[in-house]
């Protein structure tokens, strides 16, 4: 009786019965950290790749890795190198406009207009679209706007 006791407790408390069911409930994050990491399939889990091993590889796992951003997305999040840039980009920003500031309480009349960081995504020349020289005028482009509409086409 006591030896069974001690068979239940094991598969809570480690071994290939916990990591059984770790695979069970998280089957495609640790598959893609053991392919990307490893080179190993699941399939080779008891195989050529021992539980042992196996074991180790799942406890020494980062928080940059699938099955920490599965089991605790709020965490793992912050270990993106996204957000990190995004971060410094922000205090770049700001950095560029309190030195803009700064320059422009010196006297200083020739001071640059700060200029946000670029971001990945972001298209140059946001403002306008086509040519400046032959830009339509603003009152053209009203009558022409407000005449198709009338007509319906």
């Amino acid at each position: 009786m006591e030896r069974r006791n001690q068979g239940v407790r094991r598969c809570y408390t480690g071994g290939i019965l916990s990591l059984s069911e770790l695979i069970s409930s998280n089957r495609q994050a640790i598959e893609y950290d053991l392919l990307t990491r490893t080179g190993h399939d699941l399939q080779d889990v008891g195989r050529s790749l021992s539980w042992g091993a196996f074991g180790s590889f799942i406890k020494n796992l980062t928080l940059d890795s699938a099955l920490a951003y599965k089991m605790q997305p709020d965490v793992a999040e912050w270990t993106s190198t996204l957000k990190t840039n995004l971060i410094l980009a922000d205090i770049f920003d700001l950095l560029s406009v309190i030195n803009s500031n700064i320059c422009g309480l010196t006297g200083n009349k020739h001071r640059k207009k700060s200029k946000p960081y670029p971001r990945p995504g972001e298209k140059k020349n946001r403002g306008h679209i086509g040519d400046k020289k032959n830009a339509m005028p603003v009152s053209d482009l009203r009558k022409w706007f407000f005449g198709r509409s009338k007509d319906g086409k």
